[in-house]
């Protein structure tokens, strides 16, 4: 393989890397409320004494430069979404990954194949009353 075909997998790599983000989506159940700052959300494992559904959260990333820095970003995308529906908390639920290919080489004469796996989680949007 030449020089100028190695420059441009590394090239595509950190462009692949460059727009490696999280995502999340949200559905609403209840009430929604006023937005909150994400830093304000609690995650929980266990349901708390009380509180009141507001929707259902999901978040997956590929930012991470770790397994753990993927999870770190789907959490804080989780709260994020949990955020902009007023929840001051996130009753978790499913963990787990998902596996994507991202196919490059366009142009250089070689084709490759990067395979992409995103670390996912979701919960209940809740807001938890004292």
């Amino acid at each position: 393989m030449g020089f100028s075909n190695i420059k441009t997998i590394v090239v595509s790599l950190l462009a692949i890397s460059l727009v490696a983000c999280a995502s999340g989506s949200a559905i609403v159940t209840g009430t929604k409320r006023t937005p909150v700052e994400p830093n304000q959300v609690k995650l929980y494992l266990e349901t708390p004494a009380k509180f009141e559904v507001i929707g259902i959260v999901n978040a997956s990333s590929d930012a991470g430069w770790t397994e753990q820095g993927s999870v770190d970003y789907a959490v804080q995308e989780l709260k994020n979404q949990a955020a902009k529906l007023g929840a001051n908390g996130v009753l978790l639920g499913a963990t787990g990954e998902s596996t994507s290919t991202v196919v490059g080489g366009y142009g250089t004469g070689y084709m490759y194949a990067i395979p992409v796996t995103a670390k996912t989680v979701a919960g209940k949007a809740i807001y938890v009353s004292e």
